[in-house]
């Protein structure tokens, strides 16, 4: 089991963006990087893919909020009195990305390698969210989010079967791996835990998706440094 740990964090710390240096951010960065047509095609790609995602992800998780699935047995949650952390959650989940993405769009290429990690993200949830019909916990309580509701989901039927992996814990720590500042991985890192905490508390998701999510938020990144990698 501590060599699975340790094999897992070497695996983690390979995936973390390298320091920035000087020739690689702000306005003449994106100038050098659109001036080759590797780049300019994957961001073009992944941009539509994160489109025809916006627009069929409602599609699907309402396929998979009309199965029936099993509840499982959750030790933590069971000990773990259920209450409504919404908008916690999602002031630390906005507050993440909103910081991250400034960072980021200063920075072309590890732009667009969190962009393809994000997408690969949420194609392999939807894999997961197939092979795991799941219901969720005992005393689910639902999660509001102030702009996914309004946006994505303006329907009186709530999702709350898209449970493994937890894609709010994997977001976040997608952003940490991405980010080429130390305080500021560290401080998503951080932020990482407490939405996984958050979502346990609000019992929105089970243990088991909130352990699984940064492996595959590891997973998304490094598959999508294989894709983008042409593009530098």
């Amino acid at each position: 089991m501590a060599a699975d740990a340790l094999h897992y964090m070497a695996f983690i710390e390979e995936q973390i963006a390298p320091a920035a240096t000087a020739t690689n951010v702000g306005w003449p960065a994106w100038q050098r990087a659109w001036r080759r047509s590797a780049f300019r095609w994957q961001l073009s790609s992944a941009l539509a893919l994160g489109i025809g995602l916006a627009v069929g992800l409602p599609i699907y998780f309402g396929m998979i909020e009309a199965r029936t699935g099993r509840v499982l047995p959750d030790l933590l949650l069971a000990h773990l009195p259920a209450y409504d952390v919404s908008w916690p959650t999602f002031t630390v989940i906005y507050l993440s990305i909103a910081v991250a993405l400034v960072h980021l769009l200063r920075r072309p290429l590890p732009f667009l390698r969190v962009l393809w990690a994000y997408c690969l993200m949420h194609i392999i949830r939807i894999g997961t969210l197939w092979f795991a019909p799941f219901d969720p916990p005992a005393g689910f309580v639902l999660l509001h989010d102030p702009i996914v509701d309004n946006l994505f989901y303006p329907t009186t039927n709530p999702i709350t079967k898209d449970l493994f992996f937890s894609g709010h814990t994997a977001t976040i720590m997608l952003l940490a791996l991405a980010v080429q500042s130390k305080w500021l991985r560290r401080t998503l890192l951080v932020a990482t835990a407490v939405v996984g905490f958050l979502v346990l508390v609000q019992h929105a998701h089970y243990t088991y998706d909130v352990l699984a999510a940064p492996f595959f938020a590891a997973l998304s990144f490094w598959l999508a440094g294989k894709i983008s990698r042409q593009a530098s």
